[in-house]
């Protein structure tokens, strides 16, 4: 819903050097606040402080947070490694977006370049008496935020990089990324139904790149399909891999190499999948980390048993979904036509890993069964033929695994109440 250059500017607002830039920049200006500031002054103020003095608490200042912001530093790639290594690699950029650390290191450094840029302003004897009394109040006003930060930080390293921790970032970026989809089935566009679809202009549109759709700019698109009088029916949604062989669009009327340019335009592709828009890399990502811990160098059942809670946790807001019609009120680019996300192709992401790699394990197997009965009772209407389809696919997985006859007919009492319920 939101523009190509708004997308960007958030994901150039997640990132570290921006905030440690805008940090530094802020922190300069603070610390060459005091020269102009003196002049307004033009009374003496009530006690004097000595250059000594404050050049000396700077001092202080400027090697403590030098050695501070390198071992921040040394924690947030360890933090990486561990989320990498514990969870998935695909869950490391949640990590590195983390708001906390981000801030915490950008303090850190600003603090060293207030007390930098401070020493160096009183070495050239540009500051007077009511100078470096502002400076020293502003010095204190440092350091309280500093101490604030440090106390923050201590907190925030007893989670960073947990598994635990990991996996929350990661289901609270499913869940938003489902929500978007629930409220705007086609992300503000009318629905495309792949498996009746409109007939086929003759204008087909090929990506030169080859990648995974990050972003698609709606509106871009809307109003260039608007102004050529046509509408753009476009066979790809985020996540999904393109490729020069295969049309990612097709429009009616002339062809018109504008509106090609246009659509590749609109079109962010990227190496890596992004969790922005697209539910099902999130419940891919959390499948990867139930895979992980079944795997015989974990052996960590109970992490797959909670990744499976949290899938009937996001699971569960797809009862709000809504069918989609041309007339609905939620559709803002009526000249643009993409498919949405499927609710089998969700239950696949998720389900048929863990059914799969947890297959000769009768706790993960009863779990996964639960949690499919689960849905279903939650609603029947939404869930049944999914639930259905899973649970009978996990069962036979399961007969070809177990060893132990009673391991089995635990499952099938499962199964039963499944199909019955």
């Amino acid at each position: 819903m939101i523009s190509k250059w708004q997308w960007l500017l958030t994901q150039l607002t997640r990132t570290l050097w921006l905030r440690a830039s805008l940090f530094a920049v802020l922190a300069i200006v603070t610390a060459l606040i005091a020269i102009p500031a003196q002049s307004l002054i033009h009374s003496p103020l009530p006690f004097e402080i000595g250059a000594e003095a404050v050049r000396g608490i700077l001092n202080i200042l400027a090697s403590s947070m030098l050695a501070v912001t390198t071992f921040s530093l040394s924690v947030m790639v360890s933090a990486y490694a561990a989320a990498s290594s514990s969870a998935t690699p695909r869950a490391t950029q949640l990590v590195r977006q983390d708001t906390t650390t981000q801030n915490v290191l950008a303090t850190f450094i600003g603090s060293f370049l207030f007390s930098l840029v401070g020493i160096i302003a009183l070495s050239t004897d540009i500051y007077g008496e009511n100078g470096r009394l502002i400076l020293f109040t502003v010095t204190i006003g440092v350091i309280i935020l500093i101490v604030v930060t440090i106390l923050r930080w201590i907190e925030h390293l007893s989670l960073l990089g947990r598994l635990s921790e990991t996996t929350n970032r990661v289901e609270e970026a499913l869940t938003e990324a489902m929500k978007q989809r629930i409220d705007y089935p086609c992300l503000g566009a009318k629905r495309l139904d792949k498996d009746n679809p409109p007939k086929k202009g003759k204008n087909a549109v090929y990506v030169k790149h080859i990648g995974y759709i990050e972003h698609i700019d709606l509106g871009g698109l809307n109003r260039c399909a608007e102004s050529n009088e046509t509408e753009i029916c476009l066979y790809i949604e985020p996540g999904h891999f393109v490729h020069p062989g295969e049309a990612v669009a097709y429009y009616d009327g002339a062809q018109s190499d504008t509106i090609d340019e246009t659509i590749n335009k609109a079109l962010t592709i990227n190496d890596l999948r992004s969790f922005d828009q697209d539910p099902r890399f999130g419940f891919t990502v959390l499948a990867e980390i139930a895979s992980r811990a079944l795997s015989p160098a974990v052996n960590d059942p109970g992490t797959a048993i909670d990744i499976l809670s949290r899938a009937v946790r996001v699971l569960s807001l797809w009862q709000e979904h809504k069918n989609l019609d041309d007339a609905d009120e939620s559709i803002a680019y009526p000249h643009v036509r993409m498919p949405e996300v499927k609710l089998d192709n969700l239950f696949d992401d998720i389900f048929l890993p863990i059914s799969r790699d947890g297959a000769s394990m009768l706790e993960i197997h009863i779990r996964l069964q639960k949690s499919l009965l689960a849905l279903k009772q939650i609603c029947p209407e939404c869930f049944e033929s999914c639930v259905d389809k899973h649970s009978e696919l996990a069962y036979q997985r399961a007969l070809l695994s177990l060893k132990l006859d009673a391991d089995k007919q635990r499952l099938q009492v499962l199964r039963d109440t499944i199909k019955s319920s």
